[in-house]
């Protein structure tokens, strides 16, 4: 292959123990998770491979986690001299996509994405304490068109459609007594499966207005660079060009839509366009495989097959 496209996987997508036999076997990504462990004052290694579940879960454990080890594969990829032409992250995936373009350096993604983390996870606790204790979150709405399940969080106070993932799938944030309102509405309309996310809040809704104040003056200070591969937007669903741009969408991003199936429409364009599918590999450089089935529901995933790179293993199948 000539030309990647990097799928960057984001929050839910974690699990103990990722990456550990890549950090193993690369140099490279071993240093990255050293890198970042200094830089973030935490220790990657045992975050990443001796915590539990739930801890692992909450996000300002998560965004810290899934980013170094989304950038220590992707360290592990350079190394076998496979590089990105294209980068685009769901949610989080956003950040390791910044530094993949150059937008953001090495340094600065590692502290931002520590600070969205901490400022994240804060509104998710004061929300949940005004819940009597219900952690708010999301959840997968499973066979209902995404029409639909706007329609039905829009009848229900504090529910949000946040995600557009696919056809099949819609994700909706909210309180922990709207998700469960919007889950047995979506089931009595017909969902094949309502399942709530492993994560700590309600992205991408309007409930997370405080969350994205503070990110935008963490952000303040921090440059963003002009994109040097083609760069996607879960904001707009389009390309970025402008470091500007991102970074506004940087701060947007915590409280509007993922447009997840916009941007691999637009992905898949640029593919036809520039060598079409024998020319290209789509990979899913990330703890989990999450992006590679959303892929596989598009009416491209026939043709352009997406390849999730998560262990040694599936490193070491890439030419």
């Amino acid at each position: 292959m000539s030309k990647y496209a990097f799928l960057f996987p984001g929050q839910g997508a974690q699990a103990p123990g990722m990456i550990k036999d890549v950090a193993e076997s690369s140099s490279a990504a071993k240093k990255v998770i050293d890198d970042f462990s200094s830089i973030v004052n935490v220790d990657m290694a045992k975050l990443l491979w001796d915590t539990d579940a739930d801890t692992l879960s909450r996000s300002d454990n998560s965004q810290i986690a899934i980013t170094a080890a989304s950038l220590a594969i992707m360290a592990a990829l350079k190394e076998k001299g496979i590089e990105p032409s294209c980068a685009m992250g769901f949610s989080l995936g956003e950040f390791p996509a910044l530094y993949a373009a150059g937008v953001l350096s090495f340094e600065d993604v590692a502290n931002v994405v520590r600070q969205r983390g901490l400022i994240m996870q804060a509104v998710c606790e004061e929300i949940a304490a005004a819940n009597e204790g219900h952690a708010p979150g999301m959840s997968a709405i499973i066979g209902l068109p995404p029409e639909k399940v706007k329609e039905i969080a829009s009848s229900i106070p504090d529910a949000y459609a946040a995600n557009m993932n696919s056809v099949k799938q819609t994700v909706i944030s909210g309180t922990f007594d709207a998700l469960t309102a919007a889950e047995k509405a979506a089931t009595e309309a017909g969902a094949r499966r309502a399942l709530r996310l492993k994560v700590a809040g309600p992205f991408h809704s309007p409930l997370m207005q405080k969350a994205a104040e503070g990110f935008e003056k963490v952000l303040s200070g921090v440059t963003f660079n002009d994109p040097k591969i083609h760069l996607f937007s879960n904001v707009t669903g389009k390309e970025v060009s402008k470091g500007e741009d991102a970074k506004k969408a940087a701060v947007l991003h915590l409280t509007h839509p993922v447009l997840w199936t916009d941007e691999e429409a637009v992905l898949a364009s640029i593919i036809q366009s520039e060598g079409g599918a024998e020319n290209w590999a789509v990979l899913e450089p990330g703890p989990g495989k999450v992006l590679t089935g959303l892929w596989g529901q598009t009416e491209f995933g026939a043709t352009i097959a997406a390849t999730p790179v998560n262990s040694k293993e599936s490193l070491d199948s890439l030419a």
